[in-house]
């Protein structure tokens, strides 16, 4: 048995977005997805995918 998932309220210009370009893939895929490149392009992730620890990362103000 799997643990029930967490509902996710989208911006409806969110939701439009991902019913138009994002045919026929999950919108839970295409959003961990987008924020897995986010993190890595904010410096947030190694290069293979795990999350640093204290140095390389940028805050929350988008600051290094």
């Amino acid at each position: 048995m799997t643990a029930p998932q967490p509902t996710i309220y989208l911006d409806p210009e969110i939701a439009e977005i991902l019913t138009r370009c994002y045919r026929g893939e999950r919108k839970r895929a295409v959003i961990a997805r987008a924020v897995r490149m986010l993190a890595t392009a904010d410096g947030h992730l190694t290069p293979d995918g795990r999350i640093k620890r204290g140095v390389g990362g940028r805050t929350a103000g988008g600051q290094p």
